[in-house]
């Protein structure tokens, strides 16, 4: 079926252009950047500039090793309430408790490695935290550009969009998406007919969801939830629609029930369907496929997904978010986005510290010699009633004997054996 989208959107970009209401990037270039690219690129060994993971390293703990106070310690196991007052004054006497975290999003173990903390160093030293402003303002710079191309890159798109983070990432997304029908409605609001239907699965982030609610009340587009990852459920759903726009947004990797989108079947039904293929790759980028392009690149199927939303908050070790698409889908997004027009730009040394790692990240993944668990207590209303889990997350900075002590621990409460023998699936969940 011939793809509609690239033309809806096209037709949506000129409309914005012809009403003067295309908003536009303007980079401020920020002295030192091109003599620094000389230096980095007359140097025979890149080792010295990025020493890639091959065994744990000291910094490498930084980030699973941790403290807490006998007060605060105490609180969490009564279950009191606390709004962390008890860390701003501290007694000198006041005794710690170690505790190893299992609970951070970390993946590869990068937040503190030499790579990121120089590049972020180097940055502030030079330039502070760069021009305060949104990215329509004066918070776009050379930095962020060289980043976005960068990530576009990973994802196999024309370009990429930043974000302050991956939930404005989602959100502007998804009411960007809701502003086609607007753009291109006969009249003042887009009637029944004209609407965007979004299909999403019943798991999906709450950016996800908070987005299309805002699409929703917009007038712009009707929302259809399907089972979780229930594909025949999500065929009947496109069949019976009678919109003309239809887009399917998923995770890719959903971290509460740590099993991964049918993305081979959903290729299969966007090829029959035509409709836009949204996937948010928050927990898959740089961890999945061989180069890190995440989940679509172990699928093999990078040009069948549209848009690639993602964050640096977890596998880079950084802060913010990113959409990679199309050009045309990027000027959409920017002149529509609201969570993207009407927030501050990420910090330039953020920017600086992803743009030194994400070649980097993916040379880390393939020599992670261990990745770690976290875990974490979920509880309505973060999980749907009756669902409570401990929610367990691998990085790069835990040891063989840090988990192993983590599956002694666990042993106490769950019967391993019963899980496996339950759960058919149980290789895509540990």
């Amino acid at each position: 079926m011939e793809n509609l989208w690239d033309k809806w959107v096209e037709e949506s970009v000129e409309k914005l252009e012809g009403s003067k209401l295309l908003l536009s990037l303007r980079t401020m270039y920020l002295k030192n950047l091109e003599e620094e690219e000389e230096v980095r690129g007359s140097r025979t060994n890149l080792e010295e500039e990025f020493p890639v993971f091959n065994q744990l390293n000291p910094w490498d703990r930084n980030s699973v090793e941790l403290a807490v106070s006998e007060f605060t310690f105490n609180k969490w196991v009564n279950g009191l309430s606390s709004c962390g007052e008890e860390i701003v004054h501290r007694n000198p006497e006041q005794k710690f408790r170690k505790l190893l975290a299992f609970s951070g999003n970390d993946y590869l173990g990068l937040s503190a490695h030499p790579a990121v903390t120089n590049a972020a160093a180097k940055a502030a030293r030079e330039h502070g935290m760069g021009p305060r402003g949104s990215l329509l303002g004066c918070g776009y710079t050379n930095y962020h550009r060289m980043l976005e191309t960068s990530l576009a890159r990973s994802k196999k798109k024309e370009d990429c969009v930043l974000c302050p983070t991956g939930y404005a990432a989602n959100e502007a997304t998804m009411v960007a998406i809701g502003g086609v029908a607007a753009l291109l409605s006969p009249g003042e609001k887009p009637g029944d007919a004209d609407k965007v239907a979004i299909f999403s699965d019943a798991l999906n982030h709450a950016s996800i969801i908070d987005g299309m609610r805002l699409a929703e009340k917009q007038g712009n587009a009707e929302v259809f939830v399907y089972r979780h990852s229930d594909m025949s459920q999500l065929d009947a759903l496109l069949s019976n629609c009678p919109l003309k726009k239809k887009v399917v947004v998923t995770d890719s990797l959903f971290s509460m029930e740590g099993d991964l989108a049918p993305l081979d079947v959903l290729v299969k039904l966007r090829k029959k369907y035509g409709f836009l293929l949204v996937m948010d790759d928050a927990h898959g980028s740089f961890v999945f496929g061989e180069n890190g392009g995440g989940l679509a690149e172990l699928f093999d199927c990078e040009n069948e997904v549209d848009i690639v939303v993602g964050t640096l908050s977890k596998a880079t070790g950084c802060l913010g978010g990113f959409v990679a698409c199309s050009k045309n889908w990027k000027k959409l997004i920017q002149s529509k986005g609201r969570s993207l027009m009407f927030s501050t730009s990420m910090p330039l040394p953020l920017a600086a510290a992803a743009h030194g790692t994400e070649e980097k990240a993916i040379r880390a993944g393939k020599y992670m010699l261990e990745s770690g668990f976290h875990v974490l207590p979920v509880r309505p209303p973060v999980v749907p009633p009756n669902s409570c889990r401990l929610r367990v997350t691998l990085t790069a900075a835990h040891t063989k004997e840090d988990i192993q002590n983590l599956i002694a621990a666990l042993s106490k409460y769950i019967n391993f054996q019963d899980f496996i023998t339950n759960n058919s699936n149980i290789s895509s969940k540990l």
